[in-house]
């Protein structure tokens, strides 16, 4: 603890400062330059930062926490330049990242493959078949019902309730 910072008084000062006068302040305390220029973050920072030399940081076991989790994550505020990163080298056999493609489980709410439907919009009819892989309709092959409503109408449509697979009055349990 630093019982010669008198918080209140600095915090009355620091909040009659310009942003430049913050930056500098922020360079006084942390001992590098801020990246941001708004002033109640760095107010708020500033602020933080004389109330921990004032009354304590946090304790050993917060710190050992923060230091533990620390390592677990890639801490970056911008994306790296394509090729900045040196490859990350792990253990045989441990990725992070599924290696195959995972089989998209069909939506049980679907009719049969091979069943049309139907459904007239605005004077016209329009027809589509449920397929194994996704449904075909106007020579394209969509991934939804509500898809294709959206390639009908141009809106966003619940695609059982457009084809009438739904009964719009029934409330969902």
């Amino acid at each position: 603890m630093n019982a010669t910072i008198n918080v209140p008084r600095e915090l009355a000062a620091m909040e009659k400062m310009t942003p430049g006068e913050l930056r500098a302040k922020y360079r006084e305390l942390f001992g590098e330059e801020s990246r941001s220029g708004n002033r109640q973050w760095l107010f708020r920072r500033c602020a933080w930062r004389l109330q921990s030399l004032a009354e304590g940081g946090l304790s050993e076991r917060a710190l050992r926490r923060a230091k533990e989790l620390a390592r677990d994550v890639d801490i970056r505020l911008r994306p790296p330049a394509e090729g900045d990163m040196p490859p990350v080298e792990r253990p045989a056999g441990l990725t992070r990242t599924a290696q195959t493609a995972i089989a998209r489980t069909r939506d049980a709410r679907l009719p049969a493959p091979g069943t049309m439907l139907q459904r007239r919009y605005k004077g016209h009819v329009h027809q589509v078949e449920v397929l194994d892989n996704g449904i075909f309709y106007d020579g394209e092959l969509y991934q939804s019902l509500s898809a294709v409503a959206h390639a009908i109408t141009g809106g966003h449509w619940n695609g059982f309730l457009f084809f009438g697979l739904t009964d719009p009055n029934k409330e969902n349990a």
